[in-house]
């Protein structure tokens, strides 16, 4: 077929954005004067469909000279800290890069072993309650069954296991009649349906042996 004029002139890539193309075009194993029927479409879009950043692709000859290569790409839905390392992960969990993470730090962040696979939930909890969220700085994973919320001062929001809508609900409460999150705390346990702990600030508790004042 290159005998024939058949040849490779132009490689079209559509829906990149993310995906680094250096990396997409050597997956697509095909370039400027190649045969245009010397080379398998199936294969090449196994091979792009395994770049984290390649949800879906589709590949296709436009005879006589063009490759089209369609893209979709997984959404980056939030930032996974692990063992001091940041990827970034979408919806389903699935690890979408390792580079770059910084340029998307406006993500929600969760940490700890098991977050990816069961962020999506609480996430989208916390964005139909805007006013909690924008004082979570990251949700925490504990023993992959449970969140901690730790909050912008410096408190963490200890969640029950399964309930954390309704949780989230009676925060939100208490932040409107009580002033909750405004308060020094280094902890506010919700994980008993019928009780709230509170912990106060280490520097704020009084000394157990400090000496009263004689009156």
């Amino acid at each position: 077929t290159a005998f024939a004029g058949l040849r490779v002139q132009d490689v079209v890539i559509e829906g990149r954005a993310n995906t680094p193309e250096p990396l997409l075009r050597a997956a697509l194993g095909v370039s400027k004067g190649s045969p245009i029927l010397g080379f398998s479409l199936e294969a090449a879009r196994q091979n792009i469909e395994r770049l984290s950043w390649v949800e879906h692709a589709t590949v296709e000859r436009r005879l006589p000279a063009t490759i089209v290569v369609n893209l979709q790409e997984r959404r980056p839905f939030a930032i996974w800290q692990n063992s001091g390392k940041f990827v970034l992960i979408d919806r389903g969990g699935q690890v979408v890069a390792h580079q770059d993470v910084a340029n998307f730090r406006t993500l929600p962040l969760v940490v700890g072993p098991g977050a990816p696979a069961d962020a999506a939930a609480l996430i989208d909890a916390l964005a139909a309650r805007p006013a909690l969220q924008a004082r979570v700085v990251a949700a925490v994973r504990v023993g992959e069954r449970r969140w901690d919320l730790h909050m912008s001062n410096d408190a963490d929001v200890m969640l029950p296991e399964g309930h954390e809508a309704a949780a989230l609900d009676r925060l939100m409460q208490l932040q409107q009649d009580h002033d909750l999150l405004d308060r020094p705390l280094v902890a506010i346990d919700m994980r008993l349906p019928d009780r709230l702990v509170l912990r106060p600030r280490p520097d704020l508790a009084t000394p157990p042996n400090a000496a009263k004042k004689p009156t």
